[in-house]
């Protein structure tokens, strides 16, 4: 009884293993077949993405952005593709002034420093908004594509100067921040994280 229990699960294994067996060796197969195809020969099909690549991307001295929008109506699709692209950039802009704020703050003599980061979070918001109604276009690109849909590519940039120029404007006329408020300081820490992004940390 023991060798018939015995020689069933041996059986159940070998049951088992030759599936994976034969799918590992298909596996093989298929990849020693492929070997020294191009990736065209292998059904791969490279897709251009207008305004976008590394000359696009945010650096130390602008805030950059890019999007798509499509749409079965030429003017909607551009709405669209500038709509989606001032979020990219207004995205890029409040986390990055998140971080120089929460920097600044701690590095200065604020008494309340809770309150002022708040502050200077609120302003932050206020600043973007305004802000990105003097994005430049810097890339517009419109295609059509098979099924006739509209397809616009766009791509947008914001000076850091001008940014820092509203960000002093606003921080030294606020009755809780002005006593305190270290022009020299914050431009310092504005450029430190301007850097660090530039240099992709």
């Amino acid at each position: 009884m023991r060798t018939y229990i015995n020689l069933k699960i041996k059986t159940m294994k070998l049951k088992v293993g030759l599936p994976f067996a034969f799918v590992l060796a298909l596996g093989l197969v298929a990849c020693n077949s492929n070997k020294g195809l191009s990736v065209e020969d292998q059904g791969e099909v490279l897709i251009e993405q207008y305004c976008s690549g590394d000359e696009y991307f945010s650096d130390k001295n602008t805030f950059r952005g890019n999007a798509i929008g499509e749409s079965l109506d030429q003017m909607t699709a551009k709405k669209k593709a500038r709509s989606n692209t001032q979020a990219e950039i207004a995205k890029t802009i409040s986390s990055t002034m998140k971080i120089v704020g929460d920097n600044y703050v701690s590095s200065s003599e604020f008494n309340n420093k809770e309150e002022v980061t708040e502050t200077f979070n609120e302003m932050s918001r206020t600043i973007v908004d305004e802000q990105l109604q003097g994005v430049v276009t810097i890339c517009e690109k419109m295609t059509k594509t098979a099924d006739g849909k509209y397809k616009c590519y766009m791509a947008m940039e914001i000076a850091a100067e001008k940014l820092a120029s509203k960000y002093h404007e606003r921080l030294s006329k606020d009755e809780k921040l002005r006593a305190d408020y270290n022009y020299e300081k914050f431009k310092e820490t504005f450029e430190k994280e301007m850097e660090r992004m530039s240099n992709g940390y």
